[in-house]
């Protein structure tokens, strides 16, 4: 960076320092923006702005929504006896694709990870325990197949464990390193019906 003007070198900047957006897939999307009608960019800027001003944390399972609670949560035909724990709101909708579970979710914001500095602490657990005190059945752990979400799934397993409830986690048909967010619905779903208990 440096050798384009000041305003697209902080453009270039700030898309940048997105999670998971390289320096290149940033410098595309900048130029691909600047290109954009005026019109389209200040749609989009005041969509950042209304999303970042309403979208919060749902109350019960910490997806984002712009209400109270989320679609899910809000919906009484849902079994809420039965939690699948994701690690990020893409995992969630990667299963609500599959159009096949009828339970509810918590949403962890991410995965045990030492080595950067990520601990149980920083993970929406404390919510999910507290969702626990209800009437639950089953958690189902539906963490990445990578170090950081096996190693979450033992951890979230052995905190659960002692409370009786039933603990699951979805059946390896997800490829080890695989993001949840990437695969198909039907591994997916063979997946989730392939859980095994903990």
């Amino acid at each position: 960076m440096g050798s384009y003007s000041g305003d697209i070198d902080q453009l270039i900047r700030e898309l940048s320092a997105l999670p998971g957006l390289g320096n290149k897939s940033a410098e595309r999307m900048a130029f691909h923006i600047i290109n954009l009608p005026h019109e389209r960019v200040k749609r989009l800027s005041e969509a950042i702005i209304k999303a970042k001003e309403n979208v919060r944390y749902c109350a019960e399972c910490c997806t984002l929504t712009d209400a109270e609670l989320c679609p899910v949560c809000a919906n009484q035909k849902r079994d809420h006896s039965m939690i699948m724990v994701v690690e990020n709101p893409r995992d969630l909708a990667a299963y609500e694709k599959t159009g096949k579970y009828e339970g509810v979710y918590h949403v962890l914001h991410g995965a045990i990870s030492p080595m950067n500095g990520i601990g149980p602490s920083d993970l929406k657990l404390k919510e999910l325990i507290t969702r626990l005190e209800g009437d639950v059945n089953e958690v189902i752990i539906a963490t990445n197949s990578s170090l950081e979400g096996e190693t979450t799934a033992m951890y979230i397993s052995k905190l659960i464990k002692p409370a009786g409830i039933k603990v699951t986690r979805i059946a390896s048909g997800v490829p080890v390193g695989g993001d949840l967010e990437y695969i198909d619905e039907v591994t997916l779903l063979r997946a989730f019906e392939g859980r095994t208990e903990l």
